[in-house]
């Protein structure tokens, strides 16, 4: 019997199975989630807590949301997700002192679009749409799919 994440998964790879649809992706889904998180993390809000200033960028939600999505289908899958996500943060921070914010948000929303653009080539060559227009959750489940395919290699549960 499935688990709720491999029917999640299931779900997604039936409009992912040719080989280049499947390679655009491989490119294309870590990309936008991280310059959706570059992109989100351009806008923050400051607050004093206890006369101490503290600075919540939105591109820190999205990840709460998304290992609370996460945790409900997959331990392992959240760590993996949620070790991701501080990679691309950590990026982010480290491309925060090389470039202003205008630099960055063009960076971002270039490399945001060409990724949608080309996921949308890699479904017209699939013939089939992408799974978020069913779903919006299939937005959270496209980068874990992914990591599933590397969690299988390594022999690592899904659990």
């Amino acid at each position: 019997m499935n688990t709720p994440i491999e029917k999640w998964l299931e779900m997604y790879g039936e409009s992912h199975q040719n080989k280049t649809n499947k390679l655009i992706h491989w490119f294309c889904v870590p990309v936008i989630t991280f310059t959706l998180l570059g992109l989100l993390s351009l806008l923050s809000y400051t607050f004093i807590l206890d006369n101490q200033e503290i600075t919540v960028n939105l591109a820190w939600i999205l990840v709460v949301i998304a290992v609370i999505f996460y945790l409900r289908l997959s331990y392992s899958l959240t760590i993996g997700m949620f070790i991701f996500s501080g990679l691309c943060i950590w990026l982010i921070n480290k491309l925060s002192l090389s470039f202003n914010t205008t630099e960055l948000l063009i960076i971002y929303i270039v490399a945001f679009v060409l990724a949608w653009i080309a996921q949308f080539i890699g479904h017209e060559i699939e013939g089939k749409k992408p799974k978020f227009v069913e779903d919006i959750q299939f937005l959270l489940i496209g980068p874990a799919w992914l990591l599933s395919f590397i969690y299988k290699k390594l022999n690592i549960s899904l659990k």
